[in-house]
């Protein structure tokens, strides 16, 4: 696959930045935008919504949760239970989490098999999803397991992530996509919580720093600057810059050996909910999946690169989780605050500055692809 996204170097990326730092700026996007509260209201659009999730290529989990033969990951996406596995062979397939019998669903939760076996009846399935074995099979005259294995979604694993889309024809393939996940990271931990908010409110907490000073005060704030940004765009997707105050060390560093760890995180905002974000020692992969017009399941993911036998590496590991946890649970309550105030029906648009930029591409995006599917918005 072609990689080349037209992102900036880390070392522009760091001299964006201190140029803002000295002019007291950000980047600003091109233009404001106006969404209408239906469409986070409307459960017209919120199937419209789902069917672009099930034809898109969406982020479906790390490819280290999939780090050798048989292992793998079921959980719903976009309202279907899919299973991710690595097969014998290497690649990484995916399929509707159905048993070919009765429908029952053949894996749940995360982890490691030889073989995939429905718990109802012991039908088994090859990790390439083909039909192996049928218990009591005297008892299906004429049953033909060639054409009953599991069925089968296409799953394409990129820089680090697993992409799955269900429903063919896709109406968009994968836009070139820069490293997300570099191989050396081991998967440390998934959790999942449901957030009573629509998707897009989440989304769209992701993609600013506007919020800094006042969401953050005591957790993000001490270390990162209020409302300063680089937001670029790669194809359908956002990629943020949220510099740390300890940036300031890199005006002493040579231009071109200026890095981003340890100074910046990067957000990438994959189209349409996905996210994974970069921080000192670790890697967080986010699914944002709709469960409702006012609920959404976060699937979280994190990965290290660190050495788990460094103690003290370990702790400033922990620290720095507790940071982002705390600084999560601040989001959650706003984002939370903003589908509550949907009741008081103050607001018929809500209007995104120049400051939002990211959150712009999103919605035009959105709006588009929905367009192109002759849905209603």
């Amino acid at each position: 696959m072609e990689t080349t996204t037209g992102l900036a170097d880390d070392p522009a990326v760091v001299q964006r930045i201190l140029d803002h730092i000295d002019r007291r700026t950000t980047d600003l996007g091109d233009g404001t935008w106006t969404e209408p509260v239906e469409s986070y209201r409307s459960e017209t659009r919120f199937a419209a919504e789902l069917r672009l999730l099930r034809r898109h290529p969406a982020a479906f989990c790390p490819a280290a949760a999939l780090s050798r033969p048989g292992s793998y990951v079921a959980r719903d996406a976009a309202g279907t239970p899919v299973v991710a596995v690595r097969a014998g062979d290497g690649r990484v397939r995916a399929f509707r989490n159905a048993c070919r019998h009765r429908g029952t669903q053949i894996a749940t939760g995360m982890g490691c098999e030889r073989a995939l076996v429905c718990r109802y009846h012991g039908w088994t399935y090859e990790l390439d999803g083909r039909l192996r074995h049928v218990s009591g099979a005297y008892g299906f005259p004429g049953l033909d397991k060639s054409a009953m294995g599991l069925v089968p979604l296409e799953a394409a694993e990129v820089e680090g992530v697993v992409f799955v889309t269900q429903d063919a024809p896709a109406i968009a393939a994968l836009d070139a996509l820069p490293a997300l996940i570099p191989p050396r990271f081991r998967l440390l931990d998934v959790n999942e919580r449901d957030v009573p908010a629509n998707w897009k409110f989440v989304v769209e907490g992701f993609l600013e720093g506007y919020h800094i000073r006042s969401t953050h005060p005591e957790t993000f704030y001490p270390l990162q600057y209020d409302n300063l940004n680089v937001v670029e765009r790669f194809g359908r997707n956002n990629r943020i810059a949220f510099p740390f105050r300890a940036i300031e060390r890199m005006r002493s560093v040579p231009p071109a050996q200026r890095t981003a760890d340890g100074t910046l995180t990067y957000v990438y905002h994959l189209f349409p909910n996905g996210i994974v974000a970069t921080f000192p020692g670790r890697v967080v992969m986010v699914a944002l999946e709709p469960l409702a017009l006012d609920r959404t399941r976060f699937v979280t993911y994190v990965l290290s690169d660190r050495d788990p036998s460094d103690a003290r590496a370990g702790e400033r590991l922990q620290q720095g989780l507790a940071l982002v946890d705390a600084g999560a649970l601040e989001d959650r309550e706003v984002v939370c605050a903003v589908q509550r105030g949907l009741a008081s029906g103050a607001n018929e648009v809500f209007t995104f500055g120049r400051f939002e930029g990211a959150i712009v591409h999103f919605h035009r995006t959105l709006h588009a692809m929905l367009d192109a599917m002759g849905a209603s918005t």
